[in-house]
Parts: structure tokens; sequence; C-alpha cells
């Protein structure tokens, strides 16, 4: 693979990881028509995964940071419940609230999503590796994707914070992302729409969405490594695929930024309509490019 072709896909990676179109329905539809061989190809989707996951860390630093804190405070109550249990004797004794803000729920919310996400990702690892060498799979998913952010779109009442969005919501988001890793389902469209159908406030609904991809997108990497040592990798392939990283984190960064407003002003039917046009292009393409 070239720098050129490296840059190109790392720019279509950071356009479509963010805007709801999905970043690896794009990345299969392109390989497969321009036959582009990646070579180290399971190391260059990690680095691509690096550059996009460094755009939501600088993004939403402040919310992470926060979410950590929290974290290890309920971890805190936790223990200090553990040993007013312990220290009782039977007495009636008054516990520690754990989840008593609204951070403290987005918290247990991240972490109840990212469950289905992650058995359903480990399971169906070779499914998505085979949907991916197809263009028939990803043209498919890119019209249901547009179907989604339609009805996403129409989609009234949406006022939930993390204090109202229960947890089986949380499950049913995570199971949504989950099936987001086949080929030309969008990760963002597809959980965006999940939320919104749950009455999730828009902007919340973006920042969850996003945020939630961390696990995700460190799960992905963590599986792919595992096959990285059988590639024959050299240092100009090395900095090749960095090219192609820094291109997807630089393209990220403004696609992130678009999509709040774009949520908030009910303007994902115009992606809806183009994840129409992408799809049937893929399907007319799986018999055109053959």
């Amino acid at each position: 693979m070239s720098v050129l072709q490296a840059l190109f896909l790392g720019i279509v990676q950071g356009l479509t990881e963010f805007l709801p179109v999905s970043s690896s329905g794009h990345l299969a539809i392109f390989q497969n028509i321009f036959h582009i061989e990646t070579g180290g190809g399971v190391l260059f989707d990690v680095m691509l995964h690096v550059g996009t996951l460094a755009v939501v860390l600088l993004v939403y630093w402040k919310d992470i940071l926060k979410l950590i804190i929290e974290f290890f405070r309920m971890l805190g109550d936790v223990l200090a419940n553990a040993k007013i249990l312990l220290t009782s004797g039977g007495r009636k004794v008054q516990y520690r609230k754990v989840v008593r803000t609204n951070y403290r729920k987005f918290v247990v919310l991240i972490i109840v999503s990212t469950i289905p996400t992650g058995i359903m990702g480990y399971l169906g690892n070779k499914l998505i590796a085979d949907a991916s060498s197809t263009l028939i799979v990803p043209g498919i998913c890119l019209l249901i994707t547009g179907l989604l952010l339609l009805l996403s779109d129409r989609k009234e009442n949406c006022w939930k914070i993390p204090h109202d969005v229960s947890y089986g919501e949380g499950v049913l988001i995570g199971i949504a992302q989950g099936f987001a890793t086949l080929p030309g389902l969008s990760r963002s469209g597809t959980t965006i729409a999940a939320e919104t159908f749950c009455g999730l406030d828009r902007k919340f609904a973006v920042k969850y969405s996003f945020i939630l991809s961390i696990p995700a997108i460190v799960g992905a990497a963590v599986l792919e490594l595992s096959d990285i040592s059988a590639e024959t990798v050299t240092g100009k392939l090395v900095g090749t695929y960095a090219a192609g990283m820094i291109a997807a984190a630089v393209v990220g960064y403004f696609a992130i930024r678009s999509m709040l407003k774009l949520v908030q002003d009910k303007k994902m039917k115009y992606f809806a309509y183009y994840c129409f046009a992408a799809g049937i292009f893929a399907i007319i393409g799986q018999f055109a490019f053959a």
C-alpha cells in the first residue's frame, strides 16, 4: 500500500467513523473496488483505531476525566458499604448511596452498554471479517443505516439525561452497538438512533455514543493485536500506516465537532439519503466490479 492510499483510507476512516455513514462499510467498499492491499492489514486497522480513539479522548477529555474520578469514588463507596455491613453486628445501619449523581449513572450505563457489545464483537469476529470481503453485506447494511437515520430524525420527545435512562435501555444501546460491528451499519448512527428511540436528549445521545466507542475501539484493537505477530511488518510499512492514522485523527476531529449540531438540528436525513445511494452503489458494484 502506498502513502497516498493510506492517506485516502485514513481520511475515509476519520470522516465515516464519526459521521453516521459507517467507516467499516466504506473501507470495505473502497478496498474491494480499488483492490487496495494493506499488507499487514491488521496493524493498519489498529492504527486507524488509535487515530479515531485519540479524537474522542481529545474532544471529551473533561467528561472522561470526570467519569474516571467518579468510577473510583463509587468503588470507594462500595468498599465503605462493605465495611459498614461487616461491622454492623446485625444492627440497622445507613449505607452510602453509590449511584447518586448523573455522572455516576453515566459510568454504570457505559459499563452496562459495553458488556453486550463486547460479547457480540468477540463471538462475531469471524463473521465480521467475512462480511468485509464482499460488497453485498456493506451495501445492505448501509440501506439499513439510512432507514435508522430517517426514523431517528422523526423521533420526538427526546429529553432523558443519565438519571432518567434505565439500565435496560443501556443494554439495548449496547446491543445496537454490537450489531454495528457489521460493515455498513454505522456505529455512531446506530447507537444515536437507538438512544433517540429510547428518548435520550440529543446532545447527551451524541456524547453517550462517542464515549461508549472508547471501550469498543480498545476492545477491537486488542482482538486484532493478537494477529499482528503473524504479519511481516517493516519500518516503511509502519510509516505508511502512521500517515493514515494521522489523517484519520485530523479529519475525525472536524467530523466529530460537526455531529452534535447535525443531530440537534435533525439533519440526519441527509446522511440517510447518502447511505441509500452508497448502499445501492455497493450492491451494484458487487456484480460490476467482480
